[in-house]
């Protein structure tokens, strides 16, 4: 890893060209790095505001190694890189991550097993490879609970909730093709919220403001800033956080998902990047996830963060840009962000919309009487 900080003028390899890495390319310029991208898609959203793409598979080893080649510190944004590709820039001293953030959150189970590890609460869980161990974990864990892959699998898909036969036949079809899944007792929780934090290179940590998060189809709809949720609360993520990421050895911006279950937290997923919860950042606070971020791996120090009163950030799907640019005279606060992507799909990530205020509830009711976001 690094010892010395990288300054202006340094190159930023960034693994992935989608709109987190467009967003971490934007606070990199502004603080005076150069960036190249490795992404397959020419043009892709990061690839137009770098200054070098690199067209290329992910782990296509050649390509990495002419990344490593070019580039003073490699990040990623998101967690599908290729492990062997990470170790090679690990072992070049050049990915402040690490390979093992990755390996982590690239398998459920080890996921798993390093929240345990770490002594925070999770929903009771087993981990199945026949169809007899599939039967014998629905059996002990109950219904309804949901089965998901092992690896990949993101808004909603590779997964199942298990309520009747019907859906454990669709599981077993699921584990037929994957080998191996994760059964887990699904949580009545009364919120969901995340917890987007940074860790240096020195083990300092830099927690943005809990956020509680709206979810629709599976897909995240809205985040509200901060959670409304108790001090008490807060206060147990930002203690999970700190233990995970010294369990796991995080470094840069990294986000953990939680249930809120009456008083308590369960921990859900962990994301070892910028996270969508976090895009409100970029206006609401001193400091965005991404700059914060930029800091880390480029070894400089972190930014004590202060934010506004409240902010809710809205995610703008392909089936949204119509009916929302066609209202911005109502909403005429928003601050908009659109990603670059070649093609709308209805149900596309396109960008998102962030609205802040003195008071969060305030800014929740007016987008809710608007009809601009769902009420939860």
């Amino acid at each position: 890893m690094q010892t010395s900080k990288l300054l202006f003028g340094s190159t930023i390899g960034i693994i992935g060209g989608g709109q987190l890495g467009r967003m971490m390319t934007t606070a990199a310029k502004h603080m005076g790095y150069k960036v190249i991208v490795l992404d397959p898609t020419p043009n892709c959203p990061t690839a137009q505001v770098a200054d070098e793409q690199i067209i290329a598979q992910y782990d296509d080893l050649d390509a990495i190694q002419k990344l490593a080649d070019q580039s003073d510190v490699v990040t990623y944004e998101f967690e599908n890189v290729d492990l062997k590709a990470a170790q090679i820039l690990e072992d070049k001293g050049i990915l402040p991550q690490g390979a093992n953030s990755l390996k982590v959150t690239q398998d459920r189970e080890l996921e798993k097993k390093a929240m345990v590890e770490s002594g925070q609460p999770v929903a009771e869980f087993a981990i199945v490879t026949t169809v007899d161990e599939l039967k014998e974990a629905v059996e002990q864990i109950g219904t309804p609970s949901v089965a998901k892959t092992c690896r990949g699998g993101y808004d909603g898909k590779g997964q199942v909730k298990l309520t009747d036969e019907a859906s454990i036949e669709e599981a077993i079809e699921m584990l037929e093709q994957s080998e191996r899944l994760i059964i887990e007792k699904w949580v009545p929780f009364h919120q969901e919220i995340s917890i987007v934090f940074t860790r240096g290179q020195d083990g300092e940590i830099t927690y943005f403001p809990v956020a509680e998060n709206i979810h629709r189809d599976h897909i995240l709809h809205a985040t509200i800033a901060p959670a409304r949720v108790s001090e008490e609360i807060s206060e147990k993520a930002k203690k999970a956080a700190k233990a995970i990421a010294e369990t796991i050895g995080v470094v840069g911006t990294f986000a953990i998902e939680m249930f809120v279950v009456e008083n308590d937290i369960l921990i859900n997923e962990l994301a070892p990047r910028p996270h969508n919860s976090g895009h409100y950042t970029i206006e609401a606070c001193n400091v965005s996830q991404f700059e914060q971020h930029i800091r880390a791996i480029c070894h400089l120090p972190l930014l004590p963060i202060h934010s506004h009163g409240g902010a809710v950030m809205f995610n703008l799907l392909g089936k949204d840009i119509e009916p929302f640019f066609s209202r911005l005279e109502d909403i005429a606060t928003a601050h908009i962000h659109m990603y670059g992507k070649d093609e709308i799909k209805d149900l596309r990530k396109m960008g998102h919309a962030t609205f802040i205020g003195d008071n969060v509830h305030d800014i929740y009711q007016d987008l809710i009487e608007k009809k601009i976001i769902e009420q939860n």
